[in-house]
């Protein structure tokens, strides 16, 4: 029978064999995830015989992935900024860069006095949710207009308890927030690479990841005009959202258009702009 130690060598071998590029990394998530063991576990119980039943589940796992399907998918959970969040087909899965969102978030919100958040485009919830949990004043609206992102929006919701604080609404950017509901911030990380590039991207990305969450028009700025014109007359504060590689000076120069101030750019973590923010004038 083959052992823990055998199987995680042979899957991480087989990983790179076919370009993944974390091989030893994603054979020991499939593994953990199934036998339900943590990655120190793997190692604490290499020479285990694995049972035919835990040899068919690791392989359907190996195959997905092979197939350069998402870990995310496959495990239906990915860790983000400080928590872990549900994950299913259909969803953007959420990136270590998108982080930086909450990193500014966290400077606007203040702790004295109850904080209306729109997340657009919420998708799996990730970043509404998170400030959500970072801050026990805020409330969410988590608006998006795909059915499988609404449905895992919600798993998260419930996942982290926050049902009597975060309200999933399907419709386009603000549409669907009554006109009278306050909405203090808005963060997002809408569609936003160029039609033209999405099929280039990694296999992960574009084969498999909602094309829907991915395309953001030609020059990849459509959501961006559309979400700030409807932003600047309702926020009370302000809007923070990710960009694309060069679109900084595109989306500032949109904020500006719509009367925003103090606009500012935000690196990653790999020293990139990624954020663009700017704020409603004081009246």
């Amino acid at each position: 029978m083959l052992t823990i130690k055998e199987v995680l060598l042979k899957s991480s071998d087989f990983f790179a064999s076919k370009g993944i590029d974390s091989p030893r990394l994603d054979a020991e998530l499939l593994m953990g995830h199934a036998l339900r063991m943590s990655r120190i576990q793997l190692y604490m119980n290499f020479d285990k015989p694995l049972t035919e039943d835990e040899l068919t589940c690791i392989r359907g796992f190996v195959k997905r992935r092979s197939n350069r399907e998402p870990i995310a998918y496959i495990i239906e959970e990915k860790g983000f900024y400080k928590f872990d969040f549900t994950i299913v087909p259909g969803v953007l899965c959420p990136r270590p860069d998108t982080e930086t969102i909450i990193e500014v978030a966290n400077h606007w919100i203040p702790k004295d006095r109850d904080y209306f958040i729109c997340d657009v485009g919420s998708g799996s919830g990730c970043i509404g949710l998170s400030l959500l949990l970072e801050h026990p004043n805020a409330r969410l609206y988590a608006t998006d207009i795909s059915e499988s992102a609404l449905r895992c929006t919600k798993l998260n919701i419930k996942r982290h308890n926050l049902m009597t604080r975060a309200a999933p609404l399907k419709g386009p950017f603000l549409q669907p927030i009554p006109l009278e509901r306050p909405i203090d911030l808005i963060v997002s990380n809408p569609p936003y690479i160029p039609t033209s590039e999405i099929e280039g991207l990694a296999p992960e990305v574009a084969n498999h990841e909602p094309r829907l969450a991915l395309d953001g028009g030609q020059d990849g700025l459509d959501c961006y005009r559309a979400l700030i014109q409807q932003a600047a007359p309702r926020i009370r504060d302000g809007i923070i959202v990710e960009i694309g590689l060069g679109q900084e000076s595109a989306v500032a120069d949109l904020m500006k258009d719509a009367g925003l101030i103090d606009i500012e750019l935000h690196n990653d973590l790999t020293d990139r702009v990624r954020i663009v923010s700017g704020r409603k004038p004081s009246i």
